[in-house]
């Protein structure tokens, strides 16, 4: 099973429990990788609850591995795309379209989860009918504070910002409005005194 125990931190940090079915006119759920196991663990138990359940799924790198299976559910609707920006506008779409009693389940990558977030919330979705479980990496989506620009998938502590080119620290602070964390120069008093990178969590 792709679970991840996050340690403690600080409150903006996000935190994520356990996707549960619950009653509702209609079900979305978005998921990207390995958040596809969360999803079928709930379908193969509630087939009913799938009749009225709308899948979008993004494979990442595990490519076929999880499609048969997400088939195999049928759902009323089961939409992959290869990217959060491809599947945007159809998850804008479904948000617009949503009607009151609608259960959001997000799964995954913490860049999918808070990127779906940040639309379900400003599409004027409650909290309390969006659920959230992470699956598979810890990759991070991290701001750099200092251009603004975003870097994706980040793995080591510290990181080179893509955009500005500084040597970054990876912080839990953490923006829901931008569904990123923050990264702040980690040299800045000591030009090129810069720690080696280590994974995240190690």
């Amino acid at each position: 099973m792709s679970t991840f125990e996050f340690p403690e931190s600080i409150k903006s940090r996000p935190t994520y429990g356990t996707l549960e079915p619950r009653r509702g006119t209609h079900h979305l759920f978005v998921a990207d990788a390995e958040g596809a196991e969360a999803i079928i663990a709930i379908g193969q138990n509630h087939s009913d609850m799938m009749l009225k359940t709308h899948i979008i799924y993004i494979p990442k790198s595990t490519g076929d591995t999880y499609i048969d299976k997400l088939k195999a559910l049928s759902a009323k609707q089961l939409y992959i795309k290869p990217g959060f920006k491809e599947a945007l506008s159809h998850l804008r779409q479904c948000l617009t379209r949503a009607h009151m009693g609608i259960q959001i389940y997000l799964t995954g990558t913490e860049n999918i989860m808070g990127q779906a977030m940040a639309e379900a919330i400003s599409a004027g979705m409650p909290h309390t009918a969006i659920q959230t479980e992470h699956r598979g990496s810890v990759a991070r989506r991290m701001q750099c504070v200092h251009c603004k620009g975003i870097t994706e998938n980040v793995i080591t502590n510290p990181f080179v910002c893509s955009h500005c080119h500084l040597n970054l620290l990876v912080r839990d602070h953490y923006s829901r409005r931008l569904a990123a964390f923050q990264g702040v120069c980690i040299d800045a008093e000591d030009p090129g005194n810069i720690p080696t990178p280590v994974e995240l969590y190690q």
